[in-house]
């Protein structure tokens, strides 16, 4: 049977754990947990297509989610009887030079934008180009370099390199493609890549959702991390308000500092519009399921499938402005071009501005727990 972690080393970097030894296991709202988890079993069972496919899924996982699917659970204690009963916990050894995993957050923004340019909107959002490939994890057709996630499919059939943002930007401005949705300016697009989905006021009071639908493929790079690197912002004081400051500061136009260093991200997020959506859900993850706030993780989907529940303790901002326990059960269902490594995870705050400055301020240390159905164990 396929281990859940489909890493060579799977074995070595797991150990077995007691459910009893979870810290605070006991007083997590795990009926919540559950809930948000049943998304993930209904699509398994369901065989619903991920927007971002990953590791295939057990079938050890595909008999759980059935179980899950079949039983009537309407309390905490019940919940977490399910997940006791059907899987086993296991410690995740941190990536090699690490003594623990690194967590952050993400959230969806909420934005104002146009279905026309103006001088109050600037900033063009692409749909996905009829030419773009995209390939699943370690399927990189052979002849293009390995790191590559999509490619640009030529008019004879052949592929190549799917060109970097600086060059999508530049075509856009130039009249090339057709944009689905203008925003104020290149730094809320820009984050609103980097989060993967955003909700949009249009000026008639009506709302959209852009939702992801592809990229180009390129390595992703951190502009914030470059900054601190380099000395603009110290580690200390970097948040995604500093992020955005530093860059309408430094310029969004071609050729000024700012802008260019979101150009250093060759990564580029393509979207397309949801018109009609349920505002009291969260947007659609890679795998292909609504997210819920604080309890949505982005995974290494090279590594982990998705519905994979993780056990995650740390010491966080969440709730505040000072770090208190976050002890909380959380499911896997999206991942992210920065999210590597097999104790590495992304938090899903929720969308808004709140959501925003609180997932802004993760950064931090994590241990994980991730939680194996059995007949799974390595």
């Amino acid at each position: 049977m396929a281990p859940v972690l489909t890493c060579a080393s799977a074995s070595e970097r797991l150990s077995p754990r007691r459910f009893e030894d979870l810290a605070g296991f006991a007083d997590d709202n795990l009926l919540e947990a559950f809930l948000a988890w049943r998304r993930s079993a209904r699509a398994i069972v369901e065989g619903v297509s991920p927007t971002r496919p990953g590791a295939s899924v057990p079938p050890a996982l595909v008999a759980v989610a059935r179980a899950g699917l079949a039983q009537s659970i309407g309390d905490a204690r019940a919940a977490r009887d399910f997940f006791i009963a059907h899987f086993r916990p296991y410690h995740v050894q941190p990536d090699s030079g690490r003594e623990a995993g690194f967590l952050t957050g993400y959230y969806e923004p909420l934005l104002r934008g146009a279905r026309s340019s103006s001088s109050l909107f600037t900033a063009p959002v692409l749909g996905r180009p009829d030419d773009l490939v995209t390939f699943p994890p370690g399927e990189t057709p052979l002849g293009l370099d390995p790191s590559l996630a999509a490619a640009q499919r030529l008019a004879d059939g052949a592929l190549r390199p799917y060109p970097e943002r600086a060059a999508i930007e530049t075509a856009a401005e130039q009249g090339a493609t057709a944009p689905i949705l203008w925003l104020e300016d290149h730094v809320e697009l820009f984050m609103a890549q980097v989060q993967g989905s955003a909700r949009v006021a249009l000026p008639d009071g009506r709302f959209v959702r852009l939702a992801y639908d592809g990229r180009n493929g390129q390595p992703y790079t951190s502009i914030g991390r470059a900054l601190i690197e380099e000395g603009a912002i110290r580690e200390s004081e970097m948040s995604l308000a500093a992020l955005k400051s530093w860059l309408r500061a430094n310029g969004q136009k071609p050729g000024e500092a700012g802008r260019n260093l979101m150009r250093r991200n060759r990564s580029y997020v393509f979207f397309k519009l949801e018109e009609n959506f349920d505002a009291s859900e969260g947007p659609t993850g890679g795998a292909g399921v609504a997210l819920t706030p604080l309890r949505s993780i982005a995974i290494d989907r090279s590594l982990w499938p998705y519905g994979a529940p993780f056990w995650i303790e740390a010491s966080l901002p969440w709730d505040g402005p000072e770090p208190t326990p976050f002890r909380r059960l959380m499911i896997a269902q999206d991942t992210g071009s920065a999210i590597l490594g097999a104790a590495r995870a992304d938090i899903f705050f929720g969308s808004g501005d709140e959501a925003g400055r609180r997932a802004g301020d993760i950064r931090h240390d994590g241990a994980f727990t991730v939680l194996l159905p059995r007949g799974a164990e390595p």
